[in-house]
């Protein structure tokens, strides 16, 4: 499946970003993660249709209500078959 690493800035700890990214992707059917980094930043790791992350990618960019996203880079990777969608 293709694979996407995603690195969104902004206010986006503290504010249900992972928890909401989960509901989002479960949705979407994309498996992977979301995890805070030490920098406040989150890391999004996800697998599924290059629609799906595509789609993925439009939210990540809005996120939940309390978030206030500044940015989002995109990097693709090479395709992996991930299972599920944990939060960490």
């Amino acid at each position: 499946m293709p694979t996407a690493r995603f690195i969104v800035s902004g206010r986006v700890q503290g504010v249900f970003y992972r928890a909401s990214t989960r509901e989002q992707a479960l949705v979407l059917v994309v498996a992977g993660h979301a995890r805070n980094l030490p920098d406040g930043r989150v890391e999004v790791l996800a697998s599924g249709s290059a629609d799906a992350l595509d789609t993925l990618e439009r939210w990540l960019r809005r996120g939940p209500p309390a978030a206030q996203v500044e940015a989002v880079n995109r990097e693709d990777l090479p395709e992996q078959e991930l299972r599920g969608f944990h939060t960490g």
